[in-house]
C-alpha cells in the first residue's frame, strides 16, 4: 500500500510492502524514521517549529509542530516494536521558499528544532537534505528500508 502524508500529518507502518511519501516539503520539514530489525517506519511532515504559538491547535493535531510531532512519531514507532538504537533518522525540507528576506525564517527554525530535539535525546540524524530554496518529496520504502527524495526531477538517495 502507498500512504500519502499531508501537511501537518504523519503515517506509520510495519508492513514490508508499504511505501510512505510526503510531497511539497518547502519550509516544512519531513522526518523519516525506520527500524530495519522490525520493519517499522514512518514519516512526519510538520509545518511549524513550536507548538506554543497555538497550544489549542497542537492539542488537536500534534503533527503540525516539530516539538509535538517528533515525540509522537517516535512514540508510535516504539509502540510497534522499534527501538531507538536501531532507528535510522532522515530529515528533508526546511527550505526558504518565500522571498530572499524571509523575516520569520520558518524553514531554518523547523530544522533547528529537530536538531535540538535529536541532540537532547541522543538521536543521530543518518542523513539530511535541508535548506536552500527547492521543494522536496520524501519517500520511505518499508520492505527495503530505502529512503530517498526527489526534487526538480532528480532522485537523491538519503
Amino acid at each position: 500500500m502507498r500512504y500519502i502524508v499531508g501537511v501537518s500529518d504523519m503515517k506509520m507502518s510495519n508492513h514490508p510492502g508499504d511505501t510512505i511519501v510526503t510531497h511539497a516539503l518547502g519550509s516544512c520539514v519531513g522526518i523519516a524514521i525506520y527500524d530495519p530489525k522490525v520493519c517499522v517506519g514512518g514519516i512526519l511532515h510538520y509545518m511549524l517549529p513550536l507548538s506554543k504559538v497555538d497550544v489549542e491547535k497542537a492539542e488537536k493535531n500534534p503533527f503540525m509542530f516539530g516539538d509535538t510531532g517528533i515525540p509522537e512519531l517516535f512514540g508510535r514507532a516504539y509502540k510497534l516494536g522499534a527501538t531507538k538504537d536501531n532507528l535510522r533518522v532522515v530529515m528533508a525540507g526546511g527550505a526558504q521558499v518565500l522571498e530572499k528576506r524571509d523575516f520569520f525564517a520558518i524553514g531554518k527554525r523547523n530544522v533547528i528544532i529537530a536538531r535540538k530535539m535529536f541532540w537532547k535525546n541522543n538521536v543521530l540524524i543518518s542523513s539530511e537534505h535541508v535548506g536552500g530554496s527547492i521543494p522536496r518529496t520524501l519517500y520511505l520504502e518499508l520492505g527495503s528500508g530505502n529512503i530517498w527524495m526527489t526534487s526538480q526531477g532528480e532522485r537523491i538517495d538519503l
